[in-house]
């Protein structure tokens, strides 16, 4: 069974730093995407950064560009978004995606709990 356990997020000030941290278990492939969504109040859930081995790919919002940064550690089955530079329209609860199985379009899709990130003015 896949599992998705999240840390990080919390409160900080506009122009401070976060970091999440996502571990996946229970999955053998290398065919899979890692990454990280958002939705904020009354906002519909937005893709924020991920990391797709099925190609090679990686994907970043445009607006977090220069600012967050994904990476992942192979070992341990973890994904990081280290948050710098964080500003009030970041916040948003901040959930963990795992998408298992290639091609494109026919995987399994997986979510962490979701946590919160508040970045006050």
């Amino acid at each position: 069974e896949v599992q998705l356990v999240e840390s990080g997020g919390g409160l900080v000030q506009a122009g401070g730093s976060l970091r999440l941290s996502c571990t996946v278990s229970g999955f053998t492939s290398d065919e899979f995407a890692i990454g990280w969504f958002r939705q904020a109040p009354g906002k519909a859930r937005e893709g924020v950064s991920c990391i797709d081995l099925r190609d090679d790919s990686t994907y970043d919002l445009e607006s977090v560009k220069g600012r967050f940064t994904i990476s992942r550690d192979n070992a341990k089955n973890t994904v990081i978004l280290q948050m710098n530079s964080l500003k009030p329209e970041d916040t948003a609860v901040y959930y963990c995606n795992f998408k298992l199985g290639a091609p494109k379009g026919t995987e399994s899709d997986y979510w962490g709990q979701g946590t919160q990130v508040t970045v006050s003015s």
